[in-house]
């Protein structure tokens, strides 16, 4: 009886060769589950080339409302941006993925699944561990981990069986997408001293050529989550929405040199144009709504939070346990944030609360001043108190004591 194998089918040339080489080494049936994430790729296509690949059938399923609900949602609560930088676009999907994957293996009665990661990525991590906590006896195969081609050996492996490619020997980039971002690497951007050109760039607009009058969005949030903006009211449909929009002012572009999980540096470059708006929107709601204390011990939460989801430790009991930390903390998080866009610059227009902590009568300077100065005297000295009182035990304990004379000590000679 020939073996099963669920494959993690993106419709790339990494999962697209996967399919022959399963097929040539374990004489196995593979099943392709393709989970649509947002990303902007003609899945139909995708499917037909799973198919002239070899794969025995192909499992396509619709995951976008439930990644904005169950994913990004969180993230933008939570401020998640890897090294303060990178929004977690693709590492956020992982997790969502690696779900449907365990449970297509469990349906088709697959005694193993596969991924498309290569040994150097953080993917394998993410996908691995994953796994392993949905279904610790899956047995886990990683072709691109195994074979050992690269990327142009892989483009002509696909060439001499005939397969559909996205990609050529002159422009060979790994993309993924996703409703939350776009991240590109490989090619020239495997030099961090070279500049990304343009055809990098498939979400966003050149800042240089972005239109020169700014563009203004409004957003509603309701405990931490936009409800609303661009015309839409539907979590999923402002991210795209947004993407669009932002992308046009040239919003979204990072170019970053990141920690991966395996232990070495790797150029990143990522569009991210809705998760760059959003996640302002939504600190410069919480700078507006949640006193200092909660806003400070948050910013470690968020980091760890999000150092979580990039090492691919999604299904953990922290992760868990962060996040409802991070929902409690959004219960006064709601109202508008006003955002202007121009030319790959995003700025605060103005934002406001139902729940705001700014009270302009204690605030001004100006008449209707409420704010007892008065009182301001004695809060400052008892404020600096502890650093007076560690100054003066410090003085007195470098201050030199006079010197004891010894009875038994020889005069000294006058001079």
């Amino acid at each position: 009886m020939s073996r099963r194998i669920a494959l993690a089918y993106s419709g790339g040339l990494d999962t697209t060769i996967a399919i022959p080489w399963l097929r040539e080494q374990f004489a196995a049936d593979v099943v392709a589950v393709a989970v649509d994430v947002g990303q902007r790729e003609d899945l139909a296509a995708a499917v037909a080339r799973a198919t002239l690949a070899g794969a025995s059938s192909v499992d396509v399923v619709d995951a976008t409302e439930t990644f904005a609900e169950e994913f990004i949602g969180p993230a933008i609560q939570a401020n998640a941006l890897y090294e303060g930088v990178y929004p977690l676009s693709t590492a956020l999907a992982r997790p969502l993925i690696v779900r449907h994957l365990v449970d297509a293996a469990r349906v088709h009665g697959a005694d193993a699944v596969a991924h498309g990661c290569t040994g150097k990525g953080n993917d394998q991590v993410r996908f691995e561990a994953g796994i392993a906590a949905l279904d610790p006896e899956l047995e886990v195969l990683a072709p691109a981990r195994t074979w050992g081609m690269t990327r142009e050996e892989e483009v002509d492996y696909a060439l001499a069986r005939g397969l559909p490619l996205t990609v050529s020997r002159g422009r060979i980039y790994s993309v993924d997408e996703n409703l939350w971002g776009r991240s590109v690497e490989g090619g020239r951007l495997e030099d961090p001293a070279v500049e990304p050109t343009e055809d990098a760039y498939a979400w966003t607009t050149s800042p240089l050529l972005a239109p020169g009058e700014p563009g203004w969005v409004e957003i509603e949030f309701e405990e931490g989550l936009p409800v609303a903006a661009a015309g839409e009211t539907e979590l999923r449909d402002i991210v795209r929405a947004l993407n669009v929009l932002g992308g046009h002012h040239g919003l979204g572009r990072i170019d970053h040199i990141e920690s991966r999980v395996v232990g070495i540096k790797s150029r990143e470059v990522y569009e991210c144009p809705a998760a760059t708006i959003l996640i302002a929107a939504h600190r410069a709601l919480e700078a507006l709504s949640l006193p200092k204390d909660l806003l400070r011990f948050k910013r470690g939460v968020e980091d760890r939070f999000s150092e979580l989801v990039y090492d691919g430790l999604w299904f953990t009991p922290l992760r868990e346990a962060l996040q409802a930390f991070i929902r409690s903390s959004q219960a006064r998080v709601s109202g508008q944030v006003a955002m202007k866009l121009y030319k790959g610059f995003l700025s605060i227009a103005g934002r406001e609360s139902p729940h705001s902590l700014y009270d302009a009568r204690l605030a001004t300077y100006g008449s209707g001043d409420t704010f007892d100065a008065a009182a301001a005297a004695g809060f400052v000295q008892l404020w600096g108190l502890p650093s007076k009182v560690w100054a003066r035990a410090g003085r007195r304990r470098f201050v030199a004591a006079p010197k004891e004379v010894d009875a038994g000590a020889a005069p000294v000679p006058a001079t």
